[in-house]
């Protein structure tokens, strides 16, 4: 949605605007959402088994050589796009578009890259945007022997993993009165039990609960103020014993009641709320939530409950916070992500600054153990060692051949799973070998 998430020297205005845009990635964390029956060591979903830039993995080298790690395989013709791919045993799964007419999600060997099927989603979403990167920007969901698929024209799909055929459709748009943003849907589907969430952002439907088998809406939350979905995606959060759904929308982060879709609290600090440029993944910790916007900066809220309500109050709020679309993610008590030159790491609930290096400047992040995979917008790649105690880069190359852009960066975020690491930039995809014993 790495992702950096340098910026396109247009006007100081539209670069940030350009960052901001990290629609093609947007996103949430969670601590407590699951995918089907994926193995631990799969990455079946957005930013992870739990929504917040994790990996499962371990036994990972903790050391590149100067070149990189070992090139397993590297495809040029994935199409045009910035999702990230999901990967779940012997498959990897992206969405991506040729022209904009046909934007679609694909089933890929992991063994070497080489396609299995490919299923229609539909139109490309907003193609007069401006700054113009009309594409495919979500990550798909899987969950068991379903993958779940949403367009950036907000067409979500249910199909087989299998064979890709097609089981429900829903228009977020048709259906749900859904508006997206200037830069298209790019939110990647949730999966919570036997339910799909997805925010069709209108007056009516801001998010809307489907029962994942049928398609069927459970229930639809109306949302003060919002007009229009952002580009973040959905996770869950647990607090005073009420699960909620989290969701960084125009108006700002918003949690709802995950039984009932009852509006809950607000918390606006972080917003831009001109353009709506909310984009990096809110990152849920206990009781706390970090979020951040490009034009904005960062910021941590504590989320309290009393007497049947709730409140978000302001615990810091920085511009010099990591702010980047690349995300943060959390690691002990430290958030490890990037603003628009540096990577920081900040103490999670203080947001004292306990250092920051220029690394690949802006871009993506992924921990896995111990270690933070990091994808520049400039599609650099870094392996960092995660802790307080300083800067400790341990490995630094860029993927061979890469393709040929306009004005687009590289904005898809890295992914760690069952020993390998995937990098995709717009129609390519490399696969390293990181597993410290050998290739799985």
């Amino acid at each position: 949605m790495r992702h950096p998430f340098r910026f396109i020297l247009l006007t100081t205005r539209a670069a940030s605007l350009a960052r901001s845009f990290a629609c093609f990635v947007a996103a949430t964390a969670s601590f407590g959402a699951s995918v089907g029956t994926a193995r631990a060591d799969d990455f079946a979903q957005w930013r992870g088994p739990h929504r917040n830039g994790t990996s499962a993995e371990k036994g990972l080298l903790k050391e590149w050589p100067a070149a990189g790690p070992k090139l397993l395989w590297q495809v040029n013709d994935v199409g045009y796009g910035f999702s990230t791919p999901a990967v779940v045993g012997d498959r990897l799964y992206v969405i991506s578009n040729k022209g904009l007419d046909n934007e679609y999600v694909q089933a890929l060997k992991v063994k070497d890259g080489t396609a299995i099927w490919s299923t229609k989603l539909g139109k490309v979403g907003s193609p007069e945007q401006q700054p113009n990167y009309p594409g495919a920007r979500s990550t798909p969901t899987v969950d068991g022997n379903l993958l779940y698929a949403l367009s950036s024209d907000g067409d979500l799909l249910c199909m087989e993993t299998a064979s890709g055929t097609v089981r429900w459709h829903k228009s977020l748009k048709a259906d749900f009165g859904g508006k997206p943003g200037i830069w298209a849907y790019s939110e990647s589907p949730l999966i919570d039990g036997d339910a799909v969430i997805v925010t069709p952002g209108g007056s009516e439907a801001a998010l809307v609960k489907l029962n994942k088998k049928t398609g069927e809406t459970i229930w639809k939350s109306a949302i003060p103020g919002v007009d229009q979905a952002c580009y973040a995606s959905p996770t869950i959060m647990e607090i005073d014993g009420i699960k909620q759904y989290i969701q960084f929308l125009k108006v700002g982060v918003v949690g709802v009641d995950a039984k009932s879709g009852k509006f809950l609290w607000r918390f606006d600090k972080t917003a831009e709320t001109k353009m709506g440029g909310n984009i990096p993944t809110p990152v849920a910790y206990h009781e706390y939530v970090y979020s951040a916007s490009g034009l904005t900066g960062g910021g941590l809220a504590k989320i309290t409950a009393g007497g049947g309500t709730f409140s978000a109050e302001s615990v810091y709020f920085g511009k010099k916070m990591p702010s980047a679309i690349g995300g943060v993610v959390p690691v002990g008590d430290y958030l490890y992500g990037t603003g628009s030159q540096t990577l920081n790491c900040v103490e999670l609930k203080t947001g004292t600054v306990k250092w920051e290096e220029r690394c690949v400047g802006p871009g993506s992040i992924c921990f896995a153990d111990g270690r933070l995979y990091l994808h520049g917008e400039n599609n650099e790649v870094a392996l960092v060692e995660a802790t307080p105690d300083g800067f400790h880069e341990k490995g630094h190359f860029t993927p061979t051949n890469p393709p040929t852009k306009r004005q687009e960066r590289a904005w898809a975020y890295p992914v760690v799973a069952n020993g390998r690491l995937y990098i995709r930039d717009l129609g390519t995809l490399w696969c390293y070998d990181v597993n410290g014993g050998g290739t799985k």
